[in-house]
């Protein structure tokens, strides 16, 4: 396996360790259990590569369907990315309350040293910052994970087949790409399993999110190659979406362009307000955002 960072495009041969081992990074001190997730762990990790077997030859059953659904609920709760992503809403609501207290009046007077200025005032010109611990999304994410198995293991699969041996699927830190549909509501999701293997899992806004289905009754599926154009596509949205670090197999000569070109984007997470009668709407979804301007304009 090979390795490249987007931040200086330094290339390294690394191994699993080295690369997704973080000390205590699954403890959470806001649980009860703060290894909670450890648990839910060890109902995935022995059943991933069974599944992954179960997948490419299509003989899926709700073992596999759960594998791989968890392996992508925790990769969105508990990665370095996605806790950071899942700060963002919290941090949206915290300014939104914030400003609806400050307006009545339900803060102290501001001290003489910040000139008189409102919370509200600060926190909009910058002087002020909302930090939100990491941490906290995270337990949210960990309390909530059975609860994402259930969607992502009723929504829709798309089971993508790559035969080119030139240009493989790459992977990240973030095994867990975002892509937008014609409905604004919905974002799929891209997930690199295997250099020859992907899934397009394609949310259904009409499921009903309250219940728990563990007999994935609503899964359906297709299976389908991609070609040239479509797996390109597929590669920018894994290298855009990474973290930091993106995973390959063959050390091609033309990773490195390629990794550069798509280097300067990352998933942000975006909060729209909209006001209503009674009060703030928030509405909380994520965005691939370029850092600079991209390389091809």
């Amino acid at each position: 396996m090979y390795a490249i960072r987007k931040t200086d495009l330094k290339t390294f041969t690394p191994n699993a360790r080295s690369v997704c081992g973080i000390m205590d990074g699954s403890t959470n001190a806001y649980l009860r259990e703060n290894r909670a997730i450890e648990e839910f762990l060890k109902t995935i990790e022995p059943k991933y590569n069974t599944a992954l077997e179960k997948l490419a030859t299509g003989k899926i059953d709700s073992e596999c369907i759960y594998a791989i659904a968890g392996f992508l609920s925790y990769v969105i709760t508990c990665s370095p990315a996605g806790m950071r992503i899942q700060s963002g809403p919290l941090k949206g609501a915290f300014e939104t309350q914030a400003a609806m207290m400050d307006a009545k009046g339900l803060f102290s007077p501001p001290p003489a040293e910040l000139g008189g200025t409102t919370l509200t005032e600060l926190l909009r010109d910058g002087s002020a910052k909302v930090t939100i611990d990491p941490k906290y999304p995270q337990a949210i994410g960990i309390d909530s994970v059975l609860k994402f198995v259930t969607l992502f293991g009723n929504f829709t699969w798309e089971i993508l087949h790559n035969d080119s041996s030139s240009s493989p699927f790459f992977t990240s830190d973030f095994p867990a790409a975002i892509e937008k549909t014609d409905d604004p509501r919905i974002l799929n999701r891209i997930v690199p399993l295997a250099p020859n293997l992907a899934l397009r899992i394609k949310p259904n806004p009409m499921l009903d999110r309250d219940r728990l289905d563990y007999s994935f009754a609503n899964f359906d599926y297709r299976k389908r190659g991609v070609g040239y154009e479509e797996l390109a596509k597929l590669n920018t949205l894994i290298v855009r979406c990474a973290e930091d670090a993106v995973f390959y197999r063959d050390d091609h000569p033309w990773i490195r362009t390629f990794v550069e070109k798509n280097r300067h984007h990352r998933i942000e997470p975006y909060t729209r307000r909209i006001k209503t009668p009674t009060g703030t709407l928030l509405v909380s979804t994520q965005r691939i955002v370029a850092s600079t301007p991209s390389p091809e304009k």
